[in-house]
């Protein structure tokens, strides 16, 4: 199935368990266009649309065709190279006035964003925000929190712990220790997340590297220039949003005041002072408690996580690099030479572009197109399709 299939088939899915939930009263119209990421008035659009023809009629014919009013490329560069010939400091709406007296028929908006992307002229700052104080989602599944905390978790040592929560509810999804918080232990929670639960709308963290890149230090975050796990969140369709304070987090930030109260004299009591024991101890017998004594019930009954349909999950939550095969059919990665395996669909792979996966894990994969060639352990030596079997049988044995 095809990413822009399975999106529109995760999109049905929430569309129903929304519309039910708005119709019996359960929640608001506002509640039910956060569950689905769009606006009031396009939710009520999606109401009268599903009336009117059922599900079908809510596929997006965007996906399939070009719009009819996308302006020509040679109109763009024409606007773009007479504002750069004769009018550069001048603001958009001086510009527009000009440009509509030599029979320019663009809107102003057009205008100003065309000057915007070029980077010719500025966008302006951000008025202020009125802040109010922001409720907690209604429904399982629609916000998902991720950070992490540096303590010193048991005698004499600092690690990191990640938790992966829910906003709705407090429930701890994901707990574990690392050595250092990044990407691998950022995708390794929301692995984790999706594979017991399902897909979920939204991912809220804060501003670091791993997850956003932010030109400016303490500025806005880029929201087009993706990190790898922001790239893997758009290719899943989960929408990413960046928190600007630690009061923004203030639930996850009390949620590990709690865990360096409690989890620090739990594993001394417990004898516990290396990492392993300490990750069986919080999955077995810590995360089970403190969920039991501090979950709380969310303000509607349901869940909006859908059922993951999109294929092998661990080949989007990881990184992905582009690579050039050489001469020899092996790729540089990493300091290490990669060989690819002979196969029945090509004679060779010289020249051919592929797609390096990292996982969080360490170990690697190649991709022609769609097609996955090769898997490599850590140190890259090729993992046979036997053995690959064999390994995936005893992870699901310990587990």
């Amino acid at each position: 199935m095809k990413r822009t299939e399975w999106l529109q088939e995760t999109r049905k899915m929430r569309f129903e368990e929304a519309y039910e939930k708005c119709r019996n009263g359960r929640i608001t119209y506002a509640d039910a266009a956060l569950l689905l990421g769009v606006c009031d008035r396009t939710f009520r659009r999606y109401m009268n649309k599903y009336e009117e023809g059922g599900l079908d009629a809510l596929l997006d014919k965007r996906l399939t065709q070009a719009s009819h009013r996308c302006a020509p490329v040679d109109e763009v560069m024409r606007l773009t190279e007479q504002y750069r010939s004769h009018y550069v400091g001048w603001n958009a709406m001086h510009f527009h006035s000009w440009y509509r007296k030599d029979d320019g028929t663009r809107s102003y908006t057009w205008v100003k964003n065309r000057l915007q992307e070029a980077g010719l002229i500025k966008r302006a700052p951000k008025r202020g925000a009125h802040r109010m104080h922001r409720e907690r989602s209604p429904l399982t599944g629609m916000m998902i929190h991720q950070d992490g905390s540096t303590h010193e978790w048991v005698a004499n040592q600092q690690w990191d712990l990640i938790v992966t929560m829910d906003d709705a509810t407090n429930e701890q999804y994901s707990m574990f220790f690392v050595d250092e918080e990044g990407t691998a232990s950022s995708f390794r929670g929301v692995l984790e997340v999706i594979e017991k639960h399902g897909l979920f709308c939204s991912f809220y963290s804060d501003r670091g590297s791993h997850y956003w890149h932010t030109p400016e230090a303490g500025g806005k975050v880029d929201k087009v220039n993706l990190t790898q796990f922001g790239d893997a969140m758009k290719r899943l369709g989960i929408e990413m949003i960046a928190a600007y304070s630690p009061q923004a987090r203030g639930r996850s930030e009390r949620m590990f005041r709690t865990h360096q109260e409690r989890l620090p004299k739990e594993l001394a009591l417990a004898g516990i002072n290396d990492m392993e024991a300490a990750n069986r101890y919080l999955k077995e017998v810590y995360m089970p408690a403190f969920n039991a004594e501090f979950k709380r019930a969310a303000a509607v009954e349901g869940s909006a996580f859908v059922p993951w349909i999109g294929g092998e999950l661990g080949d989007f939550l990881c990184e992905r690099h582009e690579r050039i095969v050489g001469h020899d059919n092996c790729i540089s990665f990493n300091n290490m030479k990669l060989q690819i395996p002979a196969d029945q669909h090509r004679c060779h792979y010289v020249k051919a572009k592929v797609t390096v996966l990292r996982y969080p894990d360490g170990k690697l994969a190649i991709l022609h197109g769609p097609r996955k060639i090769a898997t490599y352990d850590e140190i890259g030596l090729e993992i046979k399709h036997d053995e690959m079997l064999l390994r995936k049988s005893a992870a699901t044995a310990s587990q």
